[in-house]
């Protein structure tokens, strides 16, 4: 599974919007030298690349704990925009750096950084849950958060990451997959949907109000 990669022949002509901070790791295992305060220089290199980008994948590693940390905050943000109560109820646990460095290391956790160019745009963290005892003991891997850099949702990172983390799954004997999704977030609820994903549940709340 480790060191998808895979050259994407897209056309000069398409091109991502936006981009926001890249990351600090850029090879395997290991940690780029970009500071986080730096990767603003990073802003509006993917959509101007004149060639086709590099994707690769590769699981993270506790050198990644300020990336990770910096583009879950923005995931965060994404996510209170359409639902108040995400971190309350479905975000890592405070302190964040704790929690991202426990989900790298958690053997039923699999935690994936997505690269452009060896700069990391996105993560996915997917975690190996019990089924009811009912279900013999199978169990379920449930995609928990995606996330991609603006900048770099036009040229399948989160696409390469989903394969390689489905890969991985099937690797442990996994056969069934849930991904967590807002019902307001039309993009990843498409996402998913064209890896083969439907809805089979909802969560419904009641504010108090």
């Amino acid at each position: 599974m480790w060191s998808l990669s895979q050259e994407q022949r897209t056309p000069a002509t398409t091109q991502p919007q936006e981009q926001s901070r890249t990351s600090e790791n850029a090879t395997r295992g290991g940690s780029s030298r970009l500071p986080i305060a730096d990767r603003g220089a990073r802003i509006g290199i993917v959509a101007a690349m004149s060639h086709a980008p590099q994707i690769s994948v590769r699981p993270a590693t506790s050198a990644d704990v300020p990336i990770l940390s910096d583009l879950y905050r923005k995931l965060e943000t994404e996510m209170i925009a359409l639902e108040e109560m995400w971190p309350l109820a479905d975000g890592l646990s405070e302190p964040l750096g704790e929690s991202l460095a426990a989900e790298i290391a958690a053997p039923t956790s699999v935690v994936v950084v997505g690269l452009v160019d060896d700069y990391p745009f996105g993560f996915l963290i997917a975690r190996v849950e019990e089924l009811l005892p009912q279900a013999d003991g199978e169990r379920i891997g449930a995609i928990r958060y995606v996330f991609v850099d603006h900048g770099a949702r036009q040229i399948s990172v989160g696409e390469h990451m989903l394969e390689a983390v489905l890969e991985e799954l099937r690797d442990r004997d996994i056969r069934r997959f849930d991904a967590h999704v807002l019902p307001g977030h039309r993009l990843v609820k498409n996402f998913f949907e064209s890896g083969g994903f439907s809805a089979r549940t909802i969560v419904m709340h009641n504010g108090g109000e």
